[in-house]
């Protein structure tokens, strides 16, 4: 029989386990902060119907879907978890109570043109707070504070968010004189970092900004944002709506735990979709800005206009957590000295008699240490080996003379520091260290 070649599709990304183990830190310690902001975790189906799936979608975002047919149904895999977010509160509206604050962490499938840091299968960590009918600008505000706790809590320490309002640009636009083209010179704006400030004013040349391109331009790049813009109040009803909200959003971010030295009013920042409507965000790693943003998202009227005729205004981020994984590890800053073994302790039995061994496996795993025991027929040498190669911290020996005298013998593999005692009292020492291990954060400071 021919051998089939065992290989990954391109575009999907699978990890070793020691990778495995990091990865599935950094997503524990997303969703810890996530809880630790009073929001409810939420699972949604990878398969929806197309027809609900796609009910917003158009463009390049239908064309990535993947989509298919089984029997008579027409399915397709979700391509972000906003959408599903949007289906599930207008189905469940009656349910839910309000504001609703969900948390998400899935998988989402993307069909484009898989290149190094884009996958077409990958992580999503989504947070939204949904209001009924109206949602006050402090969640805008809270939501800075979110993004700071996670990146932190990661062991970030060198990152800014950057803030800016879509209301500010849409009033800077149409006193500017645009007209009709509004959405196409906020993708144009969008592309600044990537393009370069000519290129962004030749394009903007050619819409109905046409001679104030430049002036435009000049107002997104000042460093003082809210001094420039306080020239145009009064001016537009939108614009000086979207710069009060600017301030409310500011004002508030000392008081829920942000450091000036973590966030900045970026003027540039228009997020090119169209449904955002108040204020946006997109987080930088500073010392690695090729990176690119890191964490988006912002403001939204209308959740789940295409399901409801119910207004559900919301605002929300997103973490890309696959591509944030893959480039912090391209660039060297995932954490080696995290511990990335499949446990804490190692139990090698010396005699025949497994009984002694697994009655200790049993109570340590009571006592909520990982523990695994090795019982295959090997030397010691392979078995010490196999432990040195899974990093495992703590290795117990359990030989004759032990179990005569009710004790272990406890290794440990980092220093080599090698004690003989009664289970109690090494299970103190162990804990103490593992817990000590177990704060050390998956990304390492810059």
């Amino acid at each position: 029989m021919s051998k089939v070649k065992p290989q990954t599709l391109s575009g999907f990304m699978e990890l070793l386990p020691e990778k495995q183990i990091l990865f599935q830190s950094i997503s524990d310690k997303i969703r810890n902060s996530f809880e630790i902001y009073g929001f409810t975790p939420l699972d949604t189906p990878i398969i929806e119907s197309s027809e609900v799936l796609l009910a917003k979608a158009g463009g390049e975002t239908e064309k990535q879907i993947y989509r298919f047919t089984k029997g008579e149904h027409d399915l397709s895999l979700r391509f972000d978890l906003t959408v599903p977010l949007a289906k599930y509160v207008a189905k469940n509206y009656g349910q839910l109570t309000f504001p609703f604050r969900r948390y998400q962490i899935g998988k989402v499938y993307r069909g484009e043109r898989a290149q190094r840091g884009r996958f077409r299968e990958f992580y999503q960590c989504d947070i939204d707070i949904i209001g009924d009918g109206a949602l006050g600008i402090m969640n805008e505000a809270e939501i800075p504070s979110v993004i700071y706790r996670t990146f932190k809590s990661l062991g970030l320490s060198d990152f800014v968010i950057r803030l800016n309002n879509r209301k500010v640009l849409n009033g800077l636009f149409a006193i500017l004189g645009v007209t009709d083209d509004s959405a196409e010179v906020m993708r144009t704006i969008d592309k600044l970092d990537k393009i370069g400030r000519g290129e962004t004013q030749k394009l903007l040349a050619e819409l109905s900004i046409g001679a104030n391109a430049e002036k435009l331009l000049d107002i997104l790049a000042s460093d003082v944002p809210l001094v420039e813009l306080e020239a145009f109040s009064g001016k537009n009803e939108t614009f000086d709506l979207g710069l009060d909200e600017l301030k409310a959003v500011t004002q508030h971010l000392a008081a829920f735990g942000v450091p000036d030295t973590h966030y900045a009013i970026d003027l540039t920042i228009a997020r090119g979709l169209d449904y955002y409507t108040g204020t946006v965000y997109e987080t930088f790693i500073t010392a690695y800005p090729e990176i690119g943003s890191v964490c988006s998202g912002g403001r939204y009227d209308n959740l789940a206009e295409y399901y409801t005729d119910k207004k559900l205004p919301g605002v929300g981020i997103s973490i890309g957590l696959t591509r944030l994984f893959f480039v912090l590890d391209d660039v060297g800053l995932l954490n080696t000295d995290v511990t990335t073994a499949p446990c804490d302790v190692l139990i090698i039995p010396m005699t025949d008699d497994f009984a002694p061994a697994v009655a200790l496996a049993t109570a340590f795993r009571t006592e909520g240490i990982r523990t695994q025991l090795y019982t295959e027929d090997k030397k010691f040498k392979a078995k010490m080996s196999y432990a040195d190669k899974l990093g495992v911290p703590f290795v117990a020996l359990l030989g004759e003379d032990e179990i005569a005298q009710g004790k272990i013998t406890v290794k440990d593999m980092r220093t080599s520091e090698q004690v003989t005692a009664s289970a109690a009292m090494l299970l103190a020492g162990i804990r103490e260290k593992i817990a000590a291990a177990q704060d050390i954060p998956p990304i390492r400071e810059i």
